[in-house]
């Protein structure tokens, strides 16, 4: 488990982290989302005890990550896959990282295999692409067996099998009672696999909650009604405060209602349906409504 209080980091004049508290709890895989800036990396490396928050605190399983001997072993953390020595191989890599932390050496061998790069082990990481490294940064990370497990951005440069082997691997993880937390840009790929979201926007929390729940504030949702009644339907929606746009003499689109609302409506009005739809609730959606106010970097910005 990984608990922050008030965890707050400063730069100066400039406020990276601002009195963030949360839990990320084990059993479960934990997006982590926020527009650029927002304070997601500065949050994580405060959690590995690489920044020392100006403020609060941040515990992984009750104590401090420096007071965990043989970290590794307690944390396994994928920070930046380019972040590497290109001159040595992958099963030098690890092995170093294993000795450092008493890590048996057969396990190097377990986790190149886990990843896939057993056939790559003893190539240079110099020549590996971008995908192959977030494989080794990923073995890296399990080497340990860890319980908690942090990832930035741990997609990037995979191709759609790995993307899909990444997915798997964090839900088996979490199905193991493991704490995941993963940061991402990918709202495709957080809504297929995480569980739960904890979005920030500069440096404040925003929402702590269930993907479902978090997707389903998108406030542009919308239903699509049919009926022989499309003009009675009409009235008594926008009585409750709904907007319908019609689309045919029978079709129209309603927003500011939800379905069960909308049907309950056209029954006591005794007003025939022969369609009721609501659109899928989109994650990338709501994520753009709710953060649109803490984003610092807009492309096309008039200058």
């Amino acid at each position: 488990m990984i608990e922050a209080t008030h965890l707050t980091k400063r730069y100066g004049a400039t406020v990276a982290v601002d009195d963030l508290t949360f839990t990320v709890a084990p059993g479960r895989v934990t997006g982590f989302l926020g527009p650029n800036g927002a304070g997601k990396s500065t949050t994580l490396r405060m959690i590995l005890g690489l920044n020392a928050p100006s403020g609060g605190a941040v515990t992984v399983n009750g104590v401090p990550f420096a007071g965990h001997p043989r970290g590794l072993r307690h944390v396994g953390a994928l920070l930046d896959a380019q972040d590497i020595h290109g001159g040595r191989s992958a099963h030098a890599h690890l092995a170093a990282l294993a000795r450092s932390n008493r890590i048996p050496p057969a396990r190097v061998d377990e986790v190149l295999h886990e990843v896939g790069l057993a056939k790559a082990a003893r190539r240079r990481i110099g020549g590996f692409s971008l995908g192959m490294k977030q494989r080794l940064g990923i073995a890296g990370a399990l080497l340990g067996d860890p319980p908690v497990l942090l990832f930035d951005e741990p997609l990037n440069g995979l191709d759609p099998e790995g993307v899909r082997w990444v997915r798997g691997l964090f839900r088996r993880l979490a199905a193991e009672g493991r704490t995941v937390f993963v940061s991402s840009h990918m709202m495709a790929e957080m809504h297929q696999t995480a569980d739960h979201l904890i979005v920030i926007g500069q440096g404040r929390l925003i929402a702590d909650q269930a993907l479902e729940e978090f997707a389903a504030r998108d406030t542009s949702l919308s239903v699509t009604v049919k009926t022989p009644d499309l003009a009675a339907l009409t009235d008594a929606l926008t009585a409750e405060g709904a907007s319908v746009h019609q689309e045919t003499d029978e079709v129209g689109r309603v927003t500011g209602l939800t379905a069960a609302r909308i049907g309950d409506l056209a029954h006591q009005h005794h007003i025939a349906l022969h369609q009721l739809t609501s659109e899928t609730s989109s994650l990338e959606s709501a994520f753009m409504s709710i953060t649109a106010a803490s984003v610092d970097y807009l492309a096309g910005e008039a200058r």
